[in-house]
């Protein structure tokens, strides 16, 4: 058995968060105690596992800033975990025994979790590189993310173990982080599918209004232009110059995602979408959702006909397994996590990330009934075979165990 303590910036409703409270999970299954250790955590805004009393959660420094004069974000970001790991080192670990620290997204407070009384081992998680994730900008922009980009690639290298979301991330990490003689294994996020199995949804858990007979292309992501949901509602657009009026008649999108009232992006972005569907002439034919709950977007993949996934480069991306597990195939672009996910032809259409492509794949869909309910079927089998829960867990635990070894070899 063994003590291991998660620490996430947020702990909120995403991929990244999704992948660590399933990691929790998968260690809790193997018989270790588990906890999580956060700078934000709130019971509105979060998975059911994290508030149901399944996982222990302590929340500190979120007193401190999340920006300071309308921006400085990633500082504060960084400095709130700074301030957990020295909080972990000087009070938690003194208090309980930790044995492993599994930390990702910010890789800042490794150098102060070694402070941590026992030495635990540190690993640490790269979704990707964060100074990929920050927008570009002009010389000051450039004077104030050239020393936090350096910071993160000698933090990231203080951990004992490094692991990444996919071989696209793996290659990304290793272009990115040159000075670092680290190749980080892959751990794919899997589902929980025993959650999907055995919750239960109500035919009117959320009220579409739709008929029966509806074809429902849904979209799940967060409200971040990033995710780049224009393309769904441009998409889908096009698809009435082709389909006939019965067929276009049937036709819904349903865009749902992450939505936090702190995020200004969240807000610009959702409005922005808003004011898209209005321009185009499909706002009557397109249904927003905020933050729905995990029942509901159960709910969501059980009613929809297909996901549309329309992210760029995606470094592995949850969303697509979700819709592949309940029957559903994906049209996602050719590019990043997606195509290690999704087979082409098989579960889903990878597509050139464009409009027209995306329109082509959706018409299919809609005109072949057999091919969606072949590549339904076909995309249950691969989650089931290659990103099944039980080999998660195993390939977590033997992560964890390595680490627990490897140390007790050394102080032999």
């Amino acid at each position: 058995m063994v003590r291991v303590l998660f620490m996430h910036p947020d702990l909120g409703i995403g991929g990244a968060e999704r992948l660590v409270v399933d990691a929790a999970l998968a260690l809790q299954h193997k018989g270790h105690i588990v906890s999580f250790l956060t700078n934000h955590h709130d019971k509105s805004h979060c998975f059911e596992e994290t508030r149901n009393g399944s996982i222990r959660v302590e929340t500190v420094g979120d007193w401190l800033p999340r920006k300071i004069f309308g921006g400085l974000y990633a500082f504060c970001a960084y400095f709130r975990m700074v301030y957990a790991a020295i909080y972990t080192s000087l009070i938690f670990s003194r208090r309980e025994k930790i044995d492993i620290i599994f930390c990702d997204q910010i890789s800042m407070g490794i150098p102060f979790l070694r402070l941590a009384k026992y030495k635990p081992k540190i690993i640490f998680y790269c979704h990707f590189p964060d100074q990929l994730l920050s927008q570009k900008g002009g010389m000051i922009k450039t004077a104030y993310r050239t020393p936090l980009n350096y910071l993160e690639e000698v933090t990231t290298g203080r951990a004992d173990r490094v692991l990444v979301n996919s071989k696209f991330t793996r290659n990304i990490f290793r272009k990115t982080f040159k000075r670092l003689d680290i190749t980080p294994d892959v751990l794919y996020p899997s589902l929980n599918t025993t959650f999907f199995d055995d919750t239960q949804v109500k035919d009117d858990e959320i009220d579409l209004k739709l008929s029966k007979d509806a074809f429902i292309y849904l979209s799940i992501n967060r409200f971040e232009r990033k995710k780049n949901l224009a393309l769904a509602i441009e998409s889908f657009n096009q698809l009435q110059a082709v389909l006939n009026p019965p067929e276009w008649n049937r036709c819904f999108l349903i865009i749902a995602g992450g939505y936090d009232v702190r995020v200004n992006e969240n807000i610009e972005y959702f409005n922005e979408l808003e004011e898209l569907a209005r321009e185009l002439g499909v706002a009557n034919k397109v249904i927003f959702l905020k933050s729905p709950s995990d029942i509901e977007k159960i709910y969501l993949l059980k009613k929809c006909s297909c996901l549309i996934y329309t992210p760029e480069n995606e470094h592995f991306g949850i969303v697509p397994l979700e819709a592949m597990y309940m029957t559903k195939p994906v049209v996602a672009a050719n590019s990043g996590g997606p195509t290690e996910t999704i087979i082409h032809e098989s579960t889903g259409l990878l597509c050139d990330h464009n409009k027209m492509a995306f329109a082509k794949a959706m018409i299919r869909l809609i005109r072949d009934r057999p091919l969606l309910e072949r590549m339904g079927e076909m995309g249950r089998k691969r989650v089931q075979q290659k990103f099944s829960f039980e080999a998660f867990a195993d390939k977590t635990d033997c992560i964890v165990m390595e680490c627990i070894s490897q140390d007790k070899i050394k102080s032999s």
